[in-house]
């Protein structure tokens, strides 16, 4: 036994309250074994990773109870296994990057901005391993990068993180936190914000060092497909409890806790869509799609030298021909920067294009003075990703719901306008009080139908919808997609879906589109899209989606 953790409570401390995040938790780990963790935000996961390492601020966190047992090969103190909630804060340190490793949820809030990540990789060394000389450390640093797969690593080891890809600085953190090979990783959503293709690969790459180093891991996920591909035995938590435990293959298949079944069923894969499929298409004017986008381009210059001169183009989008139905759903997939947000914000005329046309039902937008498309910004909105950037922190949700309405002449007054924002508050089930709530003060759940009531408040016959259940439980995730179904069906709405989760796809799209280096390379029906895909990046990225069980990804 590697890691053991004997009925484990950790209470936080916020402000005169104590918030009880972890109670009577137990599970054990031996070596090269996975062992996953998985449940909603809140429900205790990061913080019994953090209280098994003792990362939790100590002013804040404490233990009234339990056990964390780890036995270090690599000469940790003492002999055998060790209590790390009893350990000295200085044993602790010790144990830390050299029997026990961490990869954080993100990489670039946990990298240091000011200093290139190779120094960042061999600062671990020259803690934890200071037998070795400069020379010595910075070879094992090119090394551990080049182990996770880091093209150059001579060359990248000298770079600042925000010149890195999502996808490698997520294996910079795997390279710091195995550099000193660990008994023990802990793995806290290293996957959450990549695309499929490069979780495919972080995925891949974590067995093979776990299968090469003889490793345990504790994985946190809320992923279930990931935890079918990585897991050996699945811990489910909620409100700080372990409710349910086992072998994964037992639990995903047939799990006995309500909630874990509850999470299961909200599984895109196992969601039933109660909407009928897309009408045949007849001839006649009522066939023309609401939105046609033909050669759209949208191009940035490279600019160099004293003078700034342009050298280069960023092909952001680069000859899009598209067409999307009216009253239908689009979904838009690819890998991150492949160019879909910016062929989305392009639509809105929040990008300018640089050439080509859209046709908004059958008006030229493409290239219209503000003035003139202010009437189509009505009838024209967006959903962001992230609500909680995009809702101001200083305004109520009233102000931000009446005061596009008040911009574009909706509601003979402001109390007209506030029983509107209630009114579409409803529709995305909120309660009226919600008026008089900040942005800080809700769910990230709750901020995102805050999100979509912001868009529908001005009856717009078109949104753009960008990733808007990327970050959300499986179970948010479920009512969010719910509610723009209804939404669609109640109101006639048309979508332009932007997501990598083909999941969400297979659920939600009528049609969908495939991008990649600024190009659409396929589209059509998502079912004949997803079943026989035509083109190898659409049959890489299907391939790449981590699934609970095998067969198509689109049912008939």
């Amino acid at each position: 036994m590697l890691l053991q953790v004997e009925d484990l409570h950790t209470h936080l401390a916020s402000g005169d309250r104590v918030v009880r995040a972890v109670e009577g938790v137990s599970f054990a780990i031996d070596r090269g074994e996975t062992y996953c963790l998985v449940g909603e935000s809140g429900s205790g996961k990061s913080v019994t990773a953090l209280s098994v390492i003792q990362l939790l601020p100590p002013g804040v966190a404490r233990h009234p109870g339990g056990r964390v047992r780890l036995r270090c090969r690599q000469g940790g103190p003492g002999e055998g296994m060790v209590d790390l909630l009893t350990l000295p804060e200085a044993d602790r340190r010790r144990l830390r990057g050299s029997c026990m490793g961490m990869i954080f949820q993100e990489p670039m809030t946990s990298l240091n901005p000011v200093f290139p990540v190779g120094e960042q990789i061999r600062e671990v060394l020259r803690v934890h391993r200071p037998d070795l000389d400069a020379a010595e450390a910075w070879e094992r640093t090119l090394a551990a990068l080049a182990q996770v797969g880091i093209p150059q690593p001579a060359q990248r080891a000298r770079e600042y993180p925000h010149r890195l890809s999502g996808g490698q600085r997520q294996r910079v953190m795997i390279a710091m936190a195995m550099v000193c090979e660990p008994d023990l990783l802990i793995a806290d959503e290293p996957s959450t914000a990549l695309d499929v293709t490069v979780q495919a690969q972080i995925l891949q790459l974590m067995r093979d060092l776990q299968a090469r180093n003889g490793m345990a891991m504790l994985f946190i996920s809320h992923d279930f497909g990931v935890v079918a591909q990585m897991g050996h035995r699945l811990g489910v938590m909620r409100q700080g409890r372990l409710v349910e435990e086992g072998p994964v293959a037992r639990v995903l298949a047939r799990p006995e806790h309500p909630y874990t079944r509850q999470l299961i069923d909200a599984l895109p894969e196992n969601l039933v869509r109660h909407r009928p499929a897309a009408p045949p298409r007849t001839s006649g004017a009522e066939e023309a799609p609401l939105l046609q986008l033909q050669g759209l381009q949208v191009h940035y210059p490279v600019r160099k030298g004293l003078m700034r001169r342009v050298v280069d183009q960023v092909r952001a989008v680069d000859g899009v021909d598209l067409e999307i139905p009216r009253g239908r759903i689009m979904a838009l997939v690819g890998e991150s920067g492949c160019g879909k947000t910016t062929l989305g914000r392009a639509i809105l005329r929040l990008v300018a294009p640089t050439g080509g046309e859209i046709l908004f039902d059958g008006h030229a937008i493409g290239r219209l003075p503000a003035s003139a498309l202010r009437p189509f910004r009505r009838r024209m909105q967006i959903i962001f990703q992230d609500p909680a950037s995009s809702l101001n922190p200083r305004l109520t949700v009233a102000a931000a719901l009446t005061e596009p309405m008040a911009v574009h002449g909706i509601g003979a007054d402001r109390e007209a306008r506030l029983a509107r924002a209630a009114q579409v508050l409803a529709q995305v089930q909120l309660p009226e009080e919600t008026l008089w709530r900040y942005p800080h003060e809700f769910s990230g759940g709750q901020r995102q139908r805050i999100g979509i009531a912001r868009a529908l408040v001005l009856d717009p016959e078109f949104i753009v919808c960008d990733e808007v259940t990327s970050a959300l439980d499986v179970s948010v995730q479920a009512e969010v997609l719910g509610i723009l179904l209804e939404l669609t069906r109640a109101r006639g709405l048309t979508l332009l879906f932007i997501t990598h989760d083909i999941g969400v796809v297979e659920y939600l799209g009528d049609v969908m589109a495939v991008m990649q280096d600024g190009k659409v390379v396929e589209q059509g029906p998502v079912q004949a899209v997803c079943r026989t895909p035509r083109h190898p990046y659409t049959v890489q990225l299907l391939e790449a989606v981590p699934r609970i069980g095998g067969g198509p990804l689109v049912r008939a």
